[in-house]
């Protein structure tokens, strides 16, 4: 029951929900740990010689001890390869008591306990939930491990109804093995996780050649001695450990959002327009180009284009002409140039060009008088 009630507590730790990324293992780390020790019933074959053993006549007994409560503590140096997998070497010890021994030929009561302790060597490996579709801060794992513990038996006592007693001490090692599985929780500390595990420690002859001692002896009326063998020993381990990563880095921040650069504002133009053959300013000419120039101080100007036009007419026919009025659209831009520094343009940010006859605003036939093409344009950037 007590198993059975352990193994639910550990499997309903692991599955407890959570709202994060887990940490993946880069780089060396420390787990220290423990918990509770519970011990499989172990079968002891004893032999006796000197004289009988353990309340046997013909000098030899099998009987079984039982485990009660335990601990277990452990502290272990890894390194995680920073894709799941990880290898660590292990420190252990293990502590159980022992309140009962049967299937013994007359009933007594038992007292003692049992220690081991050694190192193993594991291999573990982290299981990333996201490939689950499950973004979580736990990390459940598995694992293996093989090393060499070494088993000692603190006197332990039986005290037959018969008045009889029998002692079993002694210490002695050998190779032993574990299954891991458990799981590792974020606790918002870079590197630092809790973990729950469950551990199942093998040891395959666990205890050889035990000292063992008897009163009983039915030919003597000596003490009898022999040796106490233990088959296959297996423990259950329930636990709570801290593990630390020292590399573990902070996930990195999520990349900024992509705000596209404002549209730049449309420019907006003025028409200034002038009479035939002329490059003066009319008084709603002038007008006009305050507009323009009050509108440059509260738009966010960054250039102001200033284009002088004629119409296809002129003073001086033929070529001559084109370039008359090539000078002529220059005059033009110049005035409202010229303007546009009185009502308080910096001269800097004026940009004067003269088009002449080209580009006219309304298309017309050859050398015609056109009002709208002796036009300047004013720009603004």
């Amino acid at each position: 029951m007590r198993l059975r009630t352990a193994l639910l507590a550990t499997t309903l730790m692991a599955a407890a929900p959570a709202a994060a990324s887990a940490t993946t293992i880069t780089g060396p780390y420390i787990d220290l740990g423990g918990g509770y020790n519970l011990v499989q019933n172990q079968h002891a074959h004893t032999s006796g010689y000197g004289g009988g053993a353990d309340n046997d006549a013909r000098g030899n007994s099998s009987s079984q001890f039982r485990h009660h409560d335990g601990f277990t503590g452990f502290g272990a140096f890894g390194w995680g390869f920073g894709n799941g997998l990880r290898a660590e070497v292990e420190g252990v010890y293990n502590y159980s008591q022992i309140n009962h021994r049967g299937g013994t030929s007359i009933p007594g009561s038992t007292r003692g306990s049992d220690q081991s302790y050694g190192g193993l060597v594991n291999v573990l490996y982290d299981i990333d939930l996201k490939q689950f579709g499950i973004d979580a801060p736990v990390t459940p794992f598995v694992g293996v491990g093989a090393g060499y513990l070494w088993q000692h038996y603190n006197p332990t006592q039986t005290n037959f109804r018969n008045g009889n007693t029998s002692r079993l001490g002694g210490t002695n090692g050998g190779f032993a093995y574990q299954g891991i599985v458990g799981a590792a929780y974020d606790v918002g500390v870079p590197g630092l996780q809790v973990t729950t595990e469950y551990r199942m420690i093998g040891q395959p002859g666990s205890f050889t050649d035990g000292a063992f001692t008897s009163t009983a002896n039915y030919t003597t009326g000596q003490h009898g001695r022999g040796n106490t063998n233990f088959d296959h020993r297996f423990n259950h381990q329930f636990i709570l450990g801290l593990r630390y990563a020292f590399d573990t880095a902070p996930p990195p921040p999520p990349p900024a959002p992509v705000v596209a650069a404002p549209a730049p504002l449309p420019a907006r133009s003025y028409l200034v327009f002038f009479d035939w053959d002329k490059s003066v300013l009319s008084s709603r000419a002038r007008q006009i180009v305050a507009e323009a120039a009050q509108a440059s101080t509260h738009v966010q100007t960054t250039r102001i284009e200033v284009n002088g036009y004629t119409d296809n007419s002129a003073a001086h026919p033929g070529p001559r002409g084109e370039k008359y009025n090539l000078g002529l659209s220059n005059r033009r831009a110049d005035s409202v140039k010229a303007e546009l520094i009185r009502d308080g343009v910096p001269a800097s940010a004026i940009d004067i060009h003269g088009y002449g006859e080209a580009h006219p605003l309304v298309p017309t036939g050859p050398n015609t008088r056109e009002p709208q093409n002796r036009r300047v344009e004013i720009i603004l950037h």
